[in-house]
């Protein structure tokens, strides 16, 4: 049974390695230089203190390659689950070649999971293959990522670490289910898509930001966390455009951000520019002040904001929670796809023919 699976699988599984050993020779070839450029800046910039200008050069420059490199993390698991795991089944049924199984000594439940565990295996090995090969590429980038790219974003979080293997997993397993209930190869590879993909969104939208119980807290404004301030068109008082970042929390996955005023109330929504009530006719905003010394200026308005009493309240989930969080997903992912596999072994037994 195990040989037969192989031949019924072989040109897809040597498809899939071809792909993967591009992928990784391609990363092989690029990383090392990758690393020693950070390792470079890095002590050059230690020098001179501009290593937050070192980070943001670093990361824009490489910025194009490491969206690549990710989004070949995301998108696999979801290939695997078409191409691998809806057809695995369904073009079984569709030819009939089953029954023929089925009147040999092979019994359904031995078919289905000599079937599930061969290839799903293989799913699995491929998707952590390549998670693992991205993940090695991709560290220095991580670790200079701008706010929205790092290692707990969303669009990062999913391709680094071991939940790239559940997915995986998971998109095979859905693609046989799915397989077995449609029974016509084309249309359950875009039933498979579709319910994939609204996994994948429903999963860091509203799950993931409560697997833990986030952290709130209020920062003083800095260069951290305002992205920028100008005086707005109606007004003599800056706007603040809050960053997506928090002071002193480096990589944290920020949920909200909004400025407060003195009194705690909350002065605008995300990413709204706020007018706050500093004088930019006079004092430390005034334009005068800001030409003088752009770099001085911004620090002296931003330290006169901070003195009235305006601060940046922020949700989070801190970077130090990336391997639980990792952990606890891949374990609801798991459970996910058990109760897949079991609905294909009750299926097959009691309603395929």
């Amino acid at each position: 049974m195990i040989w037969l699976t192989w031949r019924q699988f072989r040109v897809a599984a040597a498809a899939t390695a071809a792909a993967l050993v591009v992928l990784t020779a391609a990363l092989a070839l690029t990383g090392p230089g990758l690393a020693s450029g950070y390792s470079a800046g890095i002590t050059a910039c230690a020098r001179d203190g501009g290593c937050p200008r070192f980070f943001d050069r670093f990361f824009d420059d490489h910025q194009v390659p490491f969206l690549a490199v990710t989004l070949v993390v995301l998108i696999l698991p979801a290939l695997l689950g078409l191409f691998w795991g809806a057809p695995l089944i369904t073009r079984e049924l569709e030819a009939g070649t089953h029954l023929l199984v089925w009147n040999q000594s092979i019994t359904r439940t031995r078919w289905l999971a000599v079937k599930l565990t061969f290839t799903g295996l293989a799913a699995v090995a491929a998707a952590g293959l390549c998670s693992l090969v991205a993940t090695w590429w991709s560290a220095p980038l991580d670790r200079s990522a701008a706010p929205g790219f790092a290692l707990m974003d969303p669009l990062v979080f999913g391709a680094r670490g071991i939940v790239p293997m559940a997915y995986a997993g998971f998109a095979f397993v859905l693609g046989v289910t799915v397989g077995m209930l449609v029974r016509r190869t084309v249309p359950a590879m875009a039933v498979t898509l579709a319910l994939f993909a609204v996994v994948q969104i429903v999963m860091p939208l509203t799950v993931r930001p409560h697997l833990l119980p986030p952290v709130s807290a209020a920062f003083e404004l800095g260069p951290e966390n305002v992205d920028s301030f100008n005086k707005s068109s109606d007004e003599e008082f800056p706007q603040v455009i809050l960053d997506w970042a928090i002071p002193g929390h480096t990589g944290a996955w920020v949920l909200s951000s909004r400025l407060t005023d003195p009194s705690g109330h909350v002065a605008g929504g995300d990413g709204v520019p706020v007018t706050v009530r500093v004088s930019m006719t006079s004092g430390p905003c005034a334009p005068s002040q800001q030409a003088q010394d752009p770099g001085r200026g911004f620090d002296a308005c931003i330290a006169e904001i901070n003195r009235l009493g305006y601060r940046q309240r922020a949700t989070y989930q801190p970077f130090e929670r990336f391997w639980p969080f990792q952990w606890i997903e891949t374990g609801i992912y798991a459970l996910l796809t058990a109760g897949l596999a079991g609905l294909c072994f009750r299926w097959i037994r009691r309603r395929l023919s």
